[in-house]
């Protein structure tokens, strides 16, 4: 090696390093310029193409700006060595000029005139919808809009309009109403969709409002680093815990994993009471470079389990303790529901309030529970629930499939409305046979919890006048003409023994909202229950409205704003009449049918 550096040897190939010799021009200027005198006055000259040869290579142009001088330099404003050695490489980046404003190109950035990822022609709504709203009555509504909703099938028909590729309501910012649409998805436990939405629009143009959406967005569907544009390109000006841990994760997964690590040990030494969620985000920020630190993480003493400590143990691979599981809300159950880290068994108990949020639908429930069928070694509920759903599909006679439906509702507690889900399809393989009219009704109810409207109208020549079966295919029926009578009614007011009368309550109001029973029995059975359908709020006359313009909508996002709660019971007869009402004007009529059936099968 000592005798090799004396006699260094060139590698490289003979005349690599020579000049190309330059092209032989077919003519000169001087003898040019002597044939066009000749010939007459000069012709006008060509604008000749920069950096063009005749060889046919093009050669990048030279800049035309000169740079500036020294003496127009302002160096009255440059920091010291010290200040240069203190800043982070952000800080430096944007003292140079080499921070990014955005990570598109100009060529591929889109346009926000139009935000959403279903259109028009994919069942999304109609693109000008609300276009020319009122901006304030858009955002009053939206803003609004911060529950659960207390229906299935409201929640299905408010989660279509808010991702419909919509253009923005006349006088507000598209970005704004971006914003404030996946600020209703994140309320309705819609993550993974929300962070659809978002994606939609390009990280150039976010608002630091739209930038703290998307990552509730991103931390709701366990997408950690896919917050890291927002979080690194947009200026929100937040400086809470949150947000610095997240800033780390970044940073390591930008290639500065040192700096991370040092940020977030700096801030596990000023944190108290949050010390395991910045110890989850030291791991995974670890997870970035090649640097294999231990991070121990205890969960004795931490409280309740937060949605951004559950997203990043999920992400992280690490268990949560199941006390902490047990205790956890329901908000946090729908976000278990779709977390793809957790495996089918385990995401099984979410799944229950996920399908009656309308957050899952019943075939892909079906589907998880099919992989645990599938998976060995699975015990408990799961398995149990999985085998039964096996026998309600396959048992070879109606009586055993029938036997195992009722058990998968029993299994969910008293009335497991995810249950009902579940079973749908299962409901409708189920033959129509008179020694099966007892369970009739809650065959029905199930087979509409799934939208099967025309299997469930296999039954109406079986169900009994008066019977829970017979109201939910009075309300269900797409093709009915006949009115609903006083007698018919009448028998099923009787033998309601629901508290407060509350199917009573909301068959009058789905009827009446169809348009299925005269107003002489409205009155009638409005006196009988107590109620009013037809007091005038705020709320109904701006529903009536929307309806009168033939608006869905906005008549779906008023819905939306007046089913919220959380249970059946905070929902009255007055606010489902104008809602049912409503989306029957607009040309929803299938929607209304199955929000009238739910209501009574749920009272």
């Amino acid at each position: 090696m000592g005798l090799a550096q004396d006699a260094p040897v060139d590698l490289l190939p003979p005349g690599f390093n020579q000049p190309a010799p330059s092209p032989t021009p077919t003519s000169t200027p001087t003898a040019r310029a002597t044939q066009a005198s000749e010939s007459g006055p000069p012709a006008a000259a060509e604008t000749p193409r920069p950096g063009a040869t005749q060889s046919g290579e093009i050669v990048q142009p030279l800049p035309t700006q000169t740079a500036p001088s020294r003496a127009n330099l302002d160096l009255s404003n440059l920091p010291t060595v010290e200040e240069l050695e203190a800043m982070s490489t952000d800080e430096l980046d944007e003292l140079l000029g080499l921070k990014p404003k955005f990570d598109i190109p100009d060529a591929a950035r889109r346009s926000t005139e139009r935000v959403g990822i279903i259109a028009a022609g994919e069942g999304g709504l109609a693109a000008g919808s609300l276009a020319r709203q009122p901006a304030p009555l858009v955002r009053a509504i939206l803003a609004g809009t911060n529950r659960q909703m207390v229906s299935r099938w409201g929640h299905i028909l408010l989660r279509r309009a808010l991702v419909s590729r919509l253009e923005a309501p006349s006088g507000m910012d598209s970005v704004e109403f971006a914003t404030l649409r996946v600020e209703v998805l994140n309320a309705l436990g819609e993550h993974v969709v929300a962070r659809a939405l978002v994606q939609d629009v390009d990280t150039a143009d976010y608002s630091p409002a739209l930038a703290n959406a998307a990552v509730r967005a991103y931390v709701g569907s366990t997408d950690i680093v896919g917050a890291c544009p927002a979080v690194r390109l947009v200026d929100t000006g937040r400086e809470d815990t949150e947000w610095q841990m997240l800033a780390g994760i970044c940073n390591a997964y930008a290639g500065e994993e040192t700096r991370a690590q040092n940020d977030l040990r700096r801030l596990l030494n000023r944190t108290e009471d949050d010390r395991i969620d910045v110890l989850l985000a030291q791991r995974f920020a670890g997870a970035a470079g090649r640097g294999r630190r231990a991070v121990t993480i205890e969960w004795e003493d931490t409280g309740p389990i937060t949605p951004w400590r559950f997203s990043l143990a999920n992400a992280l691979g690490e268990p949560v303790p199941s006390n902490l599981l047990e205790d956890a809300g329901a908000d946090l159950h729908r976000m278990a529901a779709l977390t793809p880290a957790l495996s089918p068994a385990q995401r099984a108990p979410a799944v229950d309030i996920a399908g009656a949020s309308g957050i899952l639908s019943a075939s892909a429930m079906v589907d998880l529970y099919s992989q645990i069928f599938a998976e060995e070694g699975v015990e408990g509920d799961p398995a149990l629930t999985a085998s039964r759903l096996r026998e309600a599909y396959v048992g070879s006679e109606p009586v055993q499939r029938l036997a195992a439906i009722r058990d998968i509702w029993s299994g969910g507690g008293e009335f497991s409305y995810g249950r009902v889900v579940l079973t749908a399809y299962a409901a409708a393989r189920v033959p129509v046979r008179a020694d099966f009219a007892d369970e009739a009704g809650n065959l029905i109810a199930s087979m509409l919890a799934a939208g099967l409207d025309g299997d469930a109208m296999r039954w109406s020549g079986e169900v009994e006048q008066g019977s829970l079966g017979w109201a939910l295919l009075a309300l269900a029926d797409p093709n009915r003409s006949t009115r609903v009578t006083d007698g018919q009614l009448d028998s099923f007011v009787d033998d309601d023994d629901s508290s407060g009368q509350q199917k009573s309550r909301m068959l009058l109001a789905g009827l009446a909202g169809l348009d299925r029973i005269d107003d002489a029995e409205i009155g009638e059975y409005s006196d009988r229950l107590g109620i009013d359908l037809s007091a005038p709020t705020r709320w109904t006359r701006m529903i009536e409205g929307a309806a009168a313009v033939d608006n869905p909508a906005l008549v779906a996002m008023l819905a939306g704003l007046g089913m919220q709660g959380s249970g059946w019971d905070q929902m009255t007869a007055r606010h489902l009449f104008h809602i049912v009402a409503a989306l029957r004007r607009v040309g929803l009529d299938a929607e209304a049918r199955m929000i009238a059936a739910e209501a009574v099968a749920r009272a």
